[in-house]
């Protein structure tokens, strides 16, 4: 049996069963990232690291290299500030990245054959961060990272990276749904929530909702409604394309979704999902904001969305990352995510774990604050 550590420039690369061997029941799977791939999502290039025995896989993990803002995770009034020290010298915060993850999956999505024991997963980990270091080495990449590695696999992470900085990232936010109907759900809520849910529901009572797989007549709007959206935001680590939404819906056929929020022919929202039996994921939404609050159109695709779980008998709603406020008041849990970087250059890795002290993500987040307290 020959073993290897591989580096591909395509998912294509992997086949689809040997990629689905390593993840099984994983919605975000092979196809999804194909889909990702093909988008053309500016300012990212995407590679795929497996350790193979004869050619197939025993360990897998997607990657990706672009320009990162060290900036990224700062909100608020600091944003403003960072903003503008990179309008005035466009090369202080940014700096090349090679990572481990993605920037549009939910987690760093590490898989492993079945036949894999969990002894034998340690030492297949340190052959892929050892090839990570040789492959930013080869580019001339300085910073290396790892992107969301979920917390049921941190440990597994932290003991192959003793020589990298643990840093907090965004968590999941999970909403478990055992209720025999809707009324059951909102019952599970506060009396004050429960109550300010139900006027937000009539307040939107003119709006019609509508699942498409297919948005091709209406995606220079959604793609419109994404951007507004994101300009709102001052986390964004990527800015997707059109492209992105059609070739998810396209290449993901009964597990992937839009729903669309209508005001007579007017297009006000959108939400694309990934569905699967374990758990409905809610990707990117976009939102007309003039109107956001007439409408309540976040919480208008959010009770559509448990709604259809709930009727469907999918026992998890994840509604994605940050806005951890109004999740946790629906009755949300929050699931860890961690990053980990180290810069080659010994000099500049103590710099950046300085930096990373002043710009990590629970800083600026007091449900993150709170999530992390006790957590090692």
């Amino acid at each position: 049996m020959t073993v290897e550590v591989a580096v591909f420039d395509s998912i294509a690369a992997i086949r689809r069963s040997d990629w689905e061997r390593c993840f099984p029941d994983e919605i975000e799977s092979w196809d999804y990232y194909r889909a990702v791939e093909d988008a053309g999502i500016p300012g990212f290039e995407w590679r795929y690291f497996a350790v193979c025995a004869d050619q197939r896989p025993l360990a897998v993990v997607p990657g990706f290299i672009t320009t990162y803002r060290l900036d990224a995770s700062v909100q608020g009034r600091w944003k403003r500030v960072t903003e503008r020290l990179v309008e005035l010298l466009p090369w202080l915060l940014s700096i090349r990245l090679a990572c481990l993850g993605s920037p549009v999956a939910e987690v760093c999505h590490l898989g492993f054959a079945p036949e894999i024991a969990e002894r034998q997963k340690p030492e297949l980990l340190r052959d892929l961060i050892a090839e990570l270091k040789r492959f930013a080495e080869r580019e001339g990449i300085g910073l290396i990272g790892i992107k969301d590695a979920p917390s049921e696999q941190c440990d597994l992470w932290s003991g192959c990276l003793p020589d990298f900085k643990r840093l907090p990232g965004l968590a999941t936010a999970l909403l478990p749904l055992p209720y025999g109907d809707f009324d059951a759900y909102l019952k599970s809520l506060s009396r004050a929530t429960r109550k300010d849910m139900k006027r937000k529901l009539r307040a939107g009572a003119g709006i019609r909702m509508e699942r498409r797989t297919n948005i091709d007549d209406v995606l220079p709007r959604v793609l419109a409604l994404y951007e507004e959206t994101v300009a709102r935001s001052d986390l964004q680590f990527e800015q997707l394309p059109g492209t992105y939404f059609a070739n998810v819906l396209a290449s993901m056929k009964g597990r992937a979704y839009c729903l669309l929020c209508w005001l007579d022919a007017e297009l006000l929202a959108f939400n694309l999902v990934l569905e699967s039996p374990g758990r409905l994921v809610d990707k990117f939404v976009g939102l007309h904001y003039p109107v956001v609050r007439t409408y309540n159109l976040y919480f208008l695709t959010w009770m559509a969305n448990v709604r259809y779980c709930i009727e469907q008998g999918i026992p998890v709603y994840q509604s994605g990352q940050a806005a951890y406020a109004p999740k946790l008041r629906l009755g949300c849990r929050l699931r860890p995510n961690w990053q980990f970087f180290r810069h080659r250059n010994p000099l500049l890795n103590v710099l950046l774990r300085w930096v990373s002290h002043l710009v990590r993500m629970d800083r600026f987040d007091p449900e993150l604050q709170s999530m992390l307290r006790g957590v090692k």
